[in-house]
Parts: C-alpha cells; structure tokens; sequence
C-alpha cells in the first residue's frame, strides 16, 4: 500500500503560505465574520456587567426602577448575540463549504493533468481521499473555526484588561498560569501535526487498497484469496486505530488540561476572591462580575484546544494537498508551445531513444515515417518495446533522445489538448465508464447527436448485440463495462473511436477480445476506422495487420525488420520466425497432436482459409 506522491515533506512555511493564500482569497467573507463575531462577543460583556449593577446597585440600594431596564438590556444583548451567530454560520459556513469546493475542483484539475507515469505508481484511492477528504479540512480555516479563534482571543484580551482593573493581583496569576498553559497546547500542537499528517496519509493508503480490492473482487474470488484480503486490510485499519489513538490521546490531553486549568483558576479566585470580600477591598458584585469576565477569558483557551487541534489537521491535509500540487503537470510548458494544427497524420521518428529509469533503455534509435493515411504494424516478442512506442506517439512520455515530428513539427513543441483532440485509440483492455452504452460511445464526442452514436456503432457492430438487450443503447454498462463481455466491450470502444473521426489511429490489440467469427464480423468497421488516417497496429492476427502499408519489427528496443508482410516472409528473418512460430500454435490448437488435416498441409505464410491467421506477438 505504498504510496508515491512526493517524498520530501513540504516545511511548515510553507504551509503557513498556503493557509494565507487561502485565508486572502476570503478575507471579505472572513472580516465580515468577524465583525459580526466581535458585535457578539460585545453583547456577552453586558450579562457580566449587568449582574455587577443588579448586586451592587439594585439589591444594595433597593434601586428596583433599573431592574427593568437591565433585564431589556439583557434580552436586548442575547437576542443580538443570537442573530450574530446565525449570521455568523451562515456566512462562514457558506464560504467554508465553497472554498472546499474550489480547492476539491483545482486538485482534481491539477491530478488530471499528471503524466501518466505517476497514476502507475500511486493508488487511485489515494488520490481520492487527497482530493475530497484532505480538502474537507480547511473548513476551519476560512469558517467559523479561525473567526472564533481571533475573535475569543480579543474577547480575551479585553476581559484580561478589565480584571486587571478589578484585581489586578489575582489577574496576574491567573495569567501566569494562562501562559503555561499556552505554552503547553502550542507544545502539544507541534506534536500532533505529524501525527494527523501520518493519519491522513495511512488513511489514503488504507482506501487505495480497499478500492484495489472492491475493483478486482472477482480476482479475489476465484483464488479464494477472501481472508488474505482482510488480512491486509485488517493491518491497515489496526495501523490507523493506533495513529487515531494516539492523535485521540493528545486531544483529550488537551481537553483534560484545559478543565484541570480552568479548576484551578476557580479554586484561586474562590480562595482570593473571598479574602478580598472578607477585607473590604472587593464587593459581592465585583466578585461575580470577576467570575464572569473569567470565563470570557477561559472560554477562547476551550475552543483553542479544540479548534486548534482541528486547523492543526487542516495543516497536515494542506500538507498533503501542496505535495501533490507540487508534481509537475505535463501540460506544464504549453503556454510556450504552439497550438496543434488541423493533422494530415504525417509521423517521423528521428533516432529516438527512451528509458523509464535511466540507464536500462527501453527503446534505442527508433527511425521511421509513417506517411500521412498509411498503416503502420508494430511487431515483436513481448517487452520488445511496442507499446512504449504507441505511448511515445500518443505523447503519455517524452523521448529521452531523438524528435518525434508530426506534419513537421517536433511534438514537443505542440500543445498537448490540442494535439490529443485529433487522435483516436482502441486498446486492448478499453475502460467503460458506468453508464450507458448510447454515453460510452458519445464519450469520445459528447455533442454527437444520437443518430451519429447509432451509426458509429453499427459499423463496428455494435447493433449486434445491442438489439439484444431490452433497453438497446440505453442500457447500463456497470463498472468498467463488467455487465459487457470481452468483446462487447471492444466493439463499443471501436465505435467510440469511430465517432471521434482522429485523424491518426492507435490500435492495440483492437481484436484481441474477440472470437474469429466476431472479428470477421468488425473488419470491415475497422477498415472505414482505418480509411484516410493515420493508423499504428499492434495486433496478433494477420487479418488486423497483413494489409499494413509497412511491418515495424521490434526486439530489445530496437527496429530489426520492416517492410511488407510479403517482404517480410520472404526475408527469412526474424519476423518469419515469429510467423511460423505462431503458426504451429494455431494448428496445434485447431488440430490434435498426430492427427493429419488438410489445413496442416499448407505452406507457413498461406493461413488456412477456415480460420484466421496469426501474426507474431
């Protein structure tokens, strides 16, 4: 459950720049907030200072003409303090929950936009949880949560004030206390950072596997591999009890901490407090209005060690969130590229070398043209470097040495959507989205009207399995196509590339999941595919590849052949030995070892005409 982001963490600056970005990008909604929170925190002095009048005024002097008065002015503050907080959740809330939005919309942007080299080394449940849970933290940092952090603080800081103009001694260990306890819960934060970090990381992990699992279930079932599954999540989820443990240990550490701190500053103003009213030198209403301002001092010190520990976590998801901004996206450098021109298809390779770790190459001196509207075969036993190829044409990497041009121009140059938009593929293992067939085809070209989605697929024969099902084109696919067979969902995936109209072609296997009556069925949708494009075949069957205008023999990395299929056979060199290699598989499975059959008879390069004939891997 490894997970491959970015290995250095991001320092705390950094994260700090982070927050104040977000925080600028609402610092209206955010100062409107406080406003209101600070016209409610002044509304909470009046209950304070009305029980100080109601002890030492109207109860001592019988002044019970200002009972009715305090108690409207009393209803007055709550009713206002009400209307504050309302507005105040409203208000922050809403931009809360629209900053989780606009971040979750620029990860998700941003992760789309990597190269492909880093989806194949990080776990998609990973990226999901990057995307939507790490997000969900900053609520309380552009909510209600810093708001009440800055507000309580000057609500404090007021409060302090006026005990000190109450008594002054008892005010001043009381704030001794308060910054011990200060320096205490900033200790305890610096703590549980990494912790929460570790804790939303091992989640990822832990839910990239689960998703690994749930998506390959029928893997799991037919090797009875049930108990292996929960094994390994079982020690993920253990692994992540202990971490929220300990983060769940230090947060009640902090709770246990402030209500120890908060007894014993009562405990000390009782004992103070008491002796002053003894000695004449406080009344009963400066002692309770002294108990009140208290707690206006000790309430923001409550909700630091809570709302603390929250932003704390919201740190260690930005944490997470800038790793993964931090990978350089492949569009990066297109603002200095050209956009891509309406193709012709033209294709030249010019001495191109490419490694996926440096020094074991995996392609060396590739050299060719592929004229614009010709078909190009790619054969070659396999790890000869095919498929590195074709991702090299569709530009999922760079070459390492060498250009690649198209129409002239050197691929690198061109801005990748631009470039990709005219490009068609239909590969081995197509994913179907879960939706319709009718929207899986019309994915390639969405505005496509319904009568175009039809034609597509009734070239690629698609109809013929269509009609079979009681809501046609209408019918769910399920989950990568699950509900489809193999090549069901080959042929949806031929019409989809059909209704893009590419102009140069990928074929990988494109028939690789159908039967030979099948494949029969689909030439010629793969033919009208082919007419006028540019098209790249990587194909085990002759009848895909045989018409190619030009056979590319791959092995180690290296073009050893090409030419015609005829050329090739005639050649007697590597690419007839793959032939005739496949060609013994093919009789051995169509007849029984030592059993003559007049298809047996025939010369290797002349298939059988009872069955399809097979090209080298």
């Amino acid at each position: 459950m490894a997970e491959a982001v970015v290995k250095k963490p991001v320092k705390l600056a950094t994260a700090w720049r982070e927050a104040r970005e977000l925080v600028a990008r609402n610092r209206g909604r955010l100062m409107l907030g406080l406003v209101f929170l600070l016209i409610g925190r002044a509304a909470g002095f009046v209950l304070p200072a009305s029980s100080k009048w109601l002890v030492d005024e109207v109860i001592a002097n019988q002044r019970w003409d200002l009972l009715a008065p305090m108690a409207a002015a009393v209803a007055g503050a709550g009713l206002l303090q009400a209307g504050t907080d309302f507005a105040l959740a409203m208000l922050l809330g809403v931009a809360a929950q629209k900053a989780i939005n606009d971040l979750r919309k620029d990860v998700h942007a941003h992760v789309t936009r990597l190269p492909l080299r880093f989806f194949d080394s990080t776990q998609s449940g990973v990226l999901i949880s990057r995307i939507m849970t790490d997000a969900e933290g900053i609520r309380n940092l552009v909510g209600t949560g810093l708001v009440q952090m800055v507000g309580g603080s000057l609500t404090a800081l007021v409060a302090l004030a006026i005990l000190f103009w109450v008594n002054w001694e008892l005010t001043l260990a009381i704030l001794v206390g308060l910054l011990v306890f200060g320096g205490l819960m900033a200790f305890a934060f610096k703590r549980l950072r990494p912790m929460f970090r570790q804790r939303g990381k091992l989640n990822a992990e832990v839910t990239g596997r689960l998703g690994e699992s749930l998506g390959g279930i029928r893997i799991v079932k037919a090797y009875t591999a049930e108990s292996r599954e929960q094994a390994v999540f079982a020690g993920g989820i253990d692994k992540l009890f202990g971490l929220v443990r300990s983060t769940m240990l230090g947060v009640s550490g902090l709770g246990a901490l402030t209500s120890a701190g908060i007894g014993l500053a009562s405990a000390l103003i009782l004992l103070v407090g008491g002796r002053a009213i003894a000695g004449g030198t406080m009344t009963m209403g400066d002692f309770i209005f002294y108990g009140f301002l208290t707690g206006l001092v000790a309430a923001p010190m409550v909700q630091m060690a809570s709302i603390g520990t929250q932003i704390t976590e919201a740190f260690a998801g930005l944490d997470r969130i800038r790793e993964l901004r931090r990978v350089v996206a492949e569009d990066a450098g297109d603002a200095e590229r050209i956009p891509c021109p309406p193709l012709k298809g033209a294709v030249e390779f010019r001495a191109v070398s490419f490694a996926y770790d440096p020094g074991k190459p995996v392609l060396s001196d590739i050299s060719f043209v592929a004229p614009a509207g010709t078909t190009t075969a790619l054969v070659g036993p396999s790890g000869s470097g095919k498929s590195t190829l074709i991702g090299l044409i569709m530009a999922f990497q760079r070459p390492g040495e060498g250009a690649i041009l198209v129409d002239g121009n050197d691929l690198a140059g061109i801005r990748l959507a631009g470039y990709r938009g005219q490009l068609g593929a239909v590969l081995q293992d197509n994913f179907l989205f879960d939706g319709t067939i009718a929207e899986n085809i019309a994915f390639a070209r969405p505005a496509a009207s319904r009568a175009e989605v039809e034609t597509a697929a009734r070239i690629a024969r698609c109809d013929d399995f269509v009609r079979g099902f009681d809501l046609g084109y209408d019918t769910i696919v399920g989950e990568r196509g699950v509900k489809l067979s193999g090549g069901q969902r080959q042929r949806v995936a031929i019409a989809r590339a059909l209704l893009a109209d590419p102009r140069i072609l990928i074929l990988d296997e494109a028939t690789s999941s159908l039967d030979s009556e099948s494949e029969a069925a689909i030439q010629s949708g793969l033919q009208e595919l082919r007419r006028g494009r540019t098209a790249f075949v990587i194909a085990h069957r002759l009848s895909t590849i045989r018409s190619a205008d030009v056979i590319l023999v791959l092995d180690g990395g290296r073009i050893v052949e090409r030419g015609t299929h005829d050329e090739l056979i005639a050649l007697d060199g590597r690419y007839r030995q793959l032939h005739d290699t496949q060609y013994r598989f093919e009789r051995e499975r169509f007849v029984n070892p030592g059993e003559e059959h007049p298809s047996t008879l025939e010369r290797p390069g002349k298939p059988a005409a009872n069955r399809p004939a097979q090209a080298p891997s």
